[in-house]
């Protein structure tokens, strides 16, 4: 008897989280839809590595319910419909129909969007503790802002750490290659002095004598890093300015409202 009344709870507080989020829900259905039919797709193609994808877009899908659902976090609409299309770019647009490779910039914006996510969350959080009862805090908006921005700089390092090990040991492309035509390495100084070998103007490389369908020297991974690290920098720092603002205001500030998961109180 208990726990159908649990679960009688539990539905209704679902049916009401929905009529809350009309918009966030329906976007979540027709992106779950697109996924469900790729997935099916892929399947029949025998494309398993893509069906892969696809189960974990969905799984990812149901990270904001789960949220709020068990760790009462009252999460924006703006924020979740965001998260959802920024899921779908990653792992249907970018992995599966390969915008990654096709379309330019393709995984900068992402990159760009997770440091500005990531420094939302970290704000959140501080501001979370910042706002609670039982824990006394009295941050500055200063402070806020710079923890926030080291939350989400630390979540793209460990990105990265997650990129560079499946290249390494799955032998993987999550760090895209980049076409340079100079270098300079002090590796090849043949008297191990330690002096730079300069090499400008490359417009061929060849590997075991077979030469590569480009016009220029393959750097691996370490300039998709940095640029990828650089992005995330920039997208951390443009919310934790916003953020120092809605703090500095005293939560005024429409636009930080909308991406900024907040504490939901016994009586709501």
């Amino acid at each position: 008897m208990a726990k159908k009344k649990r679960e009688k709870i539990h539905q209704i507080s679902f049916r009401e989280q929905i009529k809350s989020k009309k918009g966030a829900f329906a976007v979540y259905v027709a992106l779950r839809s697109l996924v469900i039919v790729a997935m099916v797709l892929q399947f029949l193609n025998g494309s398993y590595e893509n069906v892969f994808y696809c189960l974990i877009a969905l799984i990812l899908f149901t990270v904001p319910t789960f949220i709020e659902r068990n760790w009462h976090i009252e999460i924006p609409s703006t924020l979740e419909i965001v998260v959802f299309f920024f899921i779908f770019a990653a792992e249907i647009l970018g992995e599966i129909a390969s915008f990654y490779v096709r379309v330019p910039g393709w995984d900068t914006a992402l990159h760009t969007i997770t440091g500005f996510l990531a420094a939302a969350v970290g704000f959140s959080l501080v501001d979370i503790l910042n706002s609670s009862k039982r824990i006394k805090f009295d941050l500055s908006p200063l402070y806020m802002a710079v923890v926030a921005f080291c939350f989400s700089m630390t979540i793209g390092v460990i990105w990265e750490f997650i990129e560079f090990f499946l290249d390494r040991f799955l032998l993987m492309d999550t760090q895209r290659d980049t076409i340079i035509t100079t270098i300079s390495s002090s590796l090849l100084d043949p008297t191990k002095s330690n002096k730079r070998v300069l090499i400008s103007n490359i417009t061929a490389t060849s590997v075991n004598g077979v030469e590569l369908p480009i016009e220029g020297y393959l750097d691996i991974g370490l300039f998709d890093t940095m640029k990828d690290l650089f992005v995330n920098f920039i997208g951390a720092v443009v919310f934790s300015v916003i953020g120092y603002f809605y703090i500095k205001g005293r939560g005024k500030g429409k636009f930080a409202k909308r991406f900024i998961p907040t504490v939901k109180h016994k009586e709501e």
